[in-house]
């Protein structure tokens, strides 16, 4: 029998995007100079071994190094570090922070727009594959609702999961680089109950009718769920936002 202990570090494994994974990893690198300036990244199939993931993934995760001025791409070189010190601080997600409820709100107006029409295209254009993928996600985030734990990562994961189906690598590179903005602080700045994030109690549901509509190819039915989805999100933002400025 699996113990609890295990069971709990494979829904974490789950729950964490290969990407992020492997873009933080391949950041702490360079800001601590094990690669310098200069210095030519392992190939794509190279570090698909040594992470033991397709190059799919490699390429998206090398992407959201390039959107943060840390590496460049030379035409049939490969890809080489910049000076961590000359990274842009100044591109139009930098400062994204989700310890803000307005910035979370801000952030929530802006995702409708995007997933709304993400969940479309990946209704259209899924593969098996993809079904599955998005699939997994779903069922990682019902088992940590049922064991009361925070589903955030595994939420982001599924999100993930359905911007890949939509097979336009720029919808996954977004929602990568808006990454620190979705995931919420399980309370804003340490304040009193009115500010308290509490999960969505319906997440899952939610997530199930955005799944089905998917497998379905039904398009306009996966927006709209994807729509009630957000919208709800939004709603909740900003009635804890009206709630925190009542004395």
């Amino acid at each position: 029998m699996v113990t609890q202990v295990a069971q709990n570090r494979q829904k974490g494994e789950k729950a964490q995007t290969l990407v992020s994974r492997i873009s933080d990893h391949l950041r702490r690198e360079i800001v601590t100079a094990k690669y310098i300036p200069g210095d030519r990244l392992p190939s794509e199939a190279e570090l698909g071994r040594q992470f033991e993931v397709s190059r799919t993934v490699v390429r998206e995760a090398i992407a959201i190094l390039r959107s943060n001025g840390l590496v460049e791409a030379r035409k049939g070189s490969g890809v080489f570090v910049l000076d961590p010190r000359d990274a842009k601080q100044d591109h139009p997600f930098a400062d994204l922070s989700s310890d803000r409820i307005s910035e979370v709100i801000e952030l929530l107006e802006m995702r409708s727009a995007f997933e709304i029409r993400s969940a479309g295209l990946a209704a259209a254009r899924r593969s098996s594959s993809q079904i599955e993928s998005i699939l997994r996600a779903h069922n990682v985030v019902g088992e940590l609702m049922e064991a009361e734990e925070w589903p955030y990562e595994a939420d982001f994961q599924f999100h993930y999961e359905v911007a890949v189906a939509t097979q336009n690598k720029r919808f996954p590179q977004f929602l990568s680089m808006i990454r620190s903005g979705i995931i919420p602080r399980k309370d804003l700045s340490g304040a009193d109950e009115r500010r308290r994030i509490h999960p969505n109690p319906h997440l899952h549901k939610e997530h199930a009718l955005i799944l089905q509509a998917i497998v379905d190819g039904d398009s306009e039915a996966a927006e709209q769920a994807m729509k009630v989805h957000l919208e709800g999100a939004l709603d909740r933002y900003r009635k804890l936002l009206r709630e925190s400025l009542i004395v």
